[in-house]
C-alpha cells in the first residue's frame, strides 16, 4: 500500500480526502500548511503528496517544485477547485505527475492517475 502526504489548509477537506483514499492508501500524515507540508514530507517521505494549488499562504505549485527536488521525491498529485483550465499553463509546467479536480478526488481516480 501506498503511503500519502494530504495537504490542504481546510479541516474538513482533508477530513473527507482521508476518508476517500484511506481504503487504497496508508495516509501518514495530513497538513495545513507549505511549512507542515514540507517537514512532513521530508521526514516520512510518502509515496504520494496530494497537494492544494492554493494554500493559504503559499503556491502549491512552488511547493511541488521543493517536494520534487528531495533525494527520494514523492509523486505529486495536485489538487483544487477552480477549474482545471484556469490553471493548465501553471499545470503544463509543473513537475506534479497530474491533477484531480477535488470534487472528483476519489481512490479510484487517484490509484488511475498513478498508474
Amino acid at each position: 500500500m501506498q503511503t500519502l502526504l494530504i495537504v490542504d489548509d481546510h479541516p474538513a477537506f482533508r477530513a473527507i480526502a482521508r476518508a476517500a483514499l484511506s481504503e487504497r492508501f496508508d495516509v501518514v500524515a495530513e497538513a495545513g500548511d507549505a511549512s507542515a507540508a514540507l517537514v512532513s514530507a521530508f521526514t516520512l517521505r510518502p509515496d504520494v503528496v496530494l497537494l492544494d494549488v492554493q494554500l493559504e499562504h503559499a503556491d502549491g505549485f512552488t511547493i511541488a517544485e521543493e517536494l520534487v527536488a528531495q533525494d527520494h521525491p514523492p509523486v505529486v498529485v495536485l489538487t483544487s477547485t477552480r477549474d482545471r483550465r484556469d490553471l493548465e499553463p501553471l499545470l503544463a509546467r509543473s513537475p506534479a505527475r497530474g491533477f484531480i479536480a477535488k470534487e472528483c478526488l476519489s481512490a479510484d481516480a487517484l490509484t488511475d492517475l498513478l498508474a
